[in-house]
């Protein structure tokens, strides 16, 4: 075996027994940077409704926030006075696990 840098300018020998380009050793330029001002993407109606439905779930989120639980809750915990009732727990879990099972079989 012959160790150096004698590659043959005509062709590559490949590992399969093909031959590759002559500039298959050179490196392959990457596109980077923004779009052509002429590329144009269209939305499907699906994409286009799950686009407004995350707009709008960001929205609602922000909507149904209530600082005043949140301080009431965060001040129980700090006192010692909050308590978790692990039957309310278990029972919505069943719940919601019921409402996802009922929900797959249709």
């Amino acid at each position: 075996m012959k160790i150096g840098n004698s590659v043959d300018s005509a062709a590559v020998q490949a590992p399969t027994g093909r031959t590759a380009p002559a500039d298959a050793d050179k490196p392959t330029k990457s596109v980077s940077g923004p779009a052509a001002a002429s590329t144009q993407v269209e939305l499907s109606n699906t994409a286009a409704t799950l686009r407004a439905g995350a707009a709008n779930a960001t929205t609602q989120a922000s909507a149904d926030f209530d600082a005043e639980k949140v301080n009431r809750i965060s001040q129980s915990i700090a006192d010692g006075s909050f308590t978790v009732n692990p039957e309310a727990i278990a029972d919505k879990l069943i719940s919601n696990a019921q409402e996802l099972l009922s929900k797959g079989q249709r």
